[in-house]
């Protein structure tokens, strides 16, 4: 009867541990992980850093999609550096920082972020670009980018007033697919010029 016990005890195990490394990794401090994420990010999300995106604010199946896609090396980890804390400076890079975390985690992370406020940036624009940017996101962005891409259940992302800089790297991606793009959005990319973009990105950053 020990022996029968102790098989069975040792099958559990085994089991919750495989369970346990099908999620690729083990559950973390998230608060901790916050931590990480205000270094680069900003306190609450809000980026004071034109290289680093807003996050405070997304919707919480936008944050945890685009964790889930650098966990997953669907989208490409270019290395940065921590911008505060006692890790200020040294390299480091998305996929790094979220490859311990296990997906149940990515998503409280991200239910996080989505219940502080969505600063919008400060920044220079060129208003002639701006109104012509206008008009190009009324025709071909609106119909999933509601109000100017400030609505975060869109989940879609929020633009309207996003780093500029950090926005044109995103475009910059989508259209060298090195980050997931829906057939859609794609299509509608393919006939922009670079110009159109520019603009887009001007009339983002002028929603302030």
């Amino acid at each position: 009867m020990m022996k029968k016990h102790c098989q069975f005890a040792q099958l559990f195990y085994v089991t919750l541990f495989s369970l346990c490394m099908a999620g690729n990794a083990f559950a973390v401090d998230v608060s901790k992980v916050v931590e990480v994420c205000t270094s680069c990010h900003g306190a609450g999300g809000a980026s004071t850093d034109p290289v680093v995106p807003i996050i405070g604010g997304y919707s919480v199946e936008f944050l945890s999609n685009n964790m889930k896609a650098y966990k997953n090396k669907e989208r490409v980890c270019p290395d940065t550096t921590y911008k505060s804390g006692t890790k200020k400076g040294n390299k480091t890079n998305m996929c790094l920082e979220l490859d311990n975390v296990n997906y149940e985690d990515v998503d409280k992370v991200a239910e996080y972020f989505s219940k502080q406020p969505f600063v919008r940036a400060k920044q220079k624009f060129d208003p002639e670009l701006a109104k012509k940017g206008k008009d190009l996101h009324e025709e071909y962005c609106e119909s999933c980018h509601a109000q100017g891409g400030t609505v975060a259940t869109d989940n879609a992302g929020m633009m309207g007033g996003q780093w500029m800089f950090y926005l044109k790297e995103a475009f910059d991606e989508f259209n060298a697919d090195m980050r997931p793009v829906v057939k859609k959005m794609k299509a509608r990319l393919n006939v922009l010029s670079k110009e159109d973009i520019d603009a887009l990105i001007n009339y983002y950053g002028s929603i302030q």
